[in-house]
């Protein structure tokens, strides 16, 4: 399929390209790699009537990382992310997620904020940002306002943003010293989309966990305490919680057997990956 017509809007400063929301609002969206948009486009899942080009602003292709986490700004791709040497160190989980994603064609054009700004609940970054947690930073012509990683997605390819505002930043909270972390998915193949995701950080003081592919949007449980003896018997329970979605990739209750039992082998060895401090 190809997509539906639209105009198309070049951004030659970050103003420029607030003024086009402020002036199309629903009617726009912001592209930039084009690796979740576009498809969406070509399966008219998406039909706006004007694009806004954002990848040419070099403003907006910034990283840095802080004693209090990593920044990434709307135009950095996830393999230029991924190739910062801060980023084992810095961001682990994000470290040991993020070849998940995709292909390398994909994450060469893809970019951390578009993944995020997509919202799909089968994508890994959506889950790494609610486990992890921190904040998004909105940006309209009124100004800019901050968003936590738990308010941020609303749904299934919704988010808290207002029409009138982008994505600018992305910033994910630092890890606790001592923290182990653990990721896996089963996926039809390397590289599709998630069928259930895990992502586990434990900490001195318990254990979060993060599961994508689940609903219409990241489901994350903290477990404080939490010893490893009780591990199984808290993973059949959460397990058994859930309400998955079914499609033609799996089930309802395969979704919660694999969260049952990749959950339980993500925890476990985030836990054993904790070191004292």
């Amino acid at each position: 399929m190809k997509p539906a017509a639209f105009s198309y809007i070049r951004a030659e400063s970050l103003g420029e390209a607030l003024d086009a929301l402020a002036q199309y609002g629903e009617d726009a969206r912001i592209i930039a790699g084009g690796q979740s948009l576009g498809p969406m486009l070509n399966m008219r899942l998406a039909a706006p009537e004007v694009l806004i080009d954002i990848m040419g602003l070099k403003d907006l292709d910034r990283i840095e990382f802080t004693d209090d986490g990593a920044m990434a700004a709307a135009c950095v791709t996830q393999a230029r992310f991924m190739g910062r040497l801060e980023l084992p160190r810095a961001q682990p989980l994000l470290y040991e997620a993020m070849p998940w994603i995709g292909h390398v064609q994909t994450r060469s054009r893809g970019t951390i904020c578009g993944s995020l700004a997509n919202a799909d609940p089968a994508a890994e970054l959506p889950l790494l940002l609610a486990t992890i947690g921190g904040v998004v930073i909105a940006q309209s012509k009124q100004g800019q306002r901050g968003i936590s990683a738990s308010d941020f997605f609303n749904g299934m390819f919704e988010t808290t943003l207002a029409p009138d505002e982008m994505l600018l930043a992305v910033k994910f909270d630092a890890p606790k010293p001592g923290s182990g972390v653990a990721f896996t998915e089963m996926a039809e193949r390397h590289g599709d989309f998630a069928i259930v995701a895990v992502a586990a950080v434990a900490d001195q003081d318990g254990v979060t966990l993060g599961l994508g592919g689940i609903g219409a949007k990241p489901v994350v449980k903290r477990f404080d305490g939490l010893a490893e003896r009780d591990v199984k018997a808290v993973l059949v329970g959460l397990a058994n919680s859930l309400d998955p979605q079914s499609d033609p990739k799996a089930d309802a209750a395969y979704r919660r057997r694999l969260s049952r039992e990749l959950g339980l082998q993500t925890v476990l060895k985030a836990m054993e990956r904790r070191h004292a401090v």
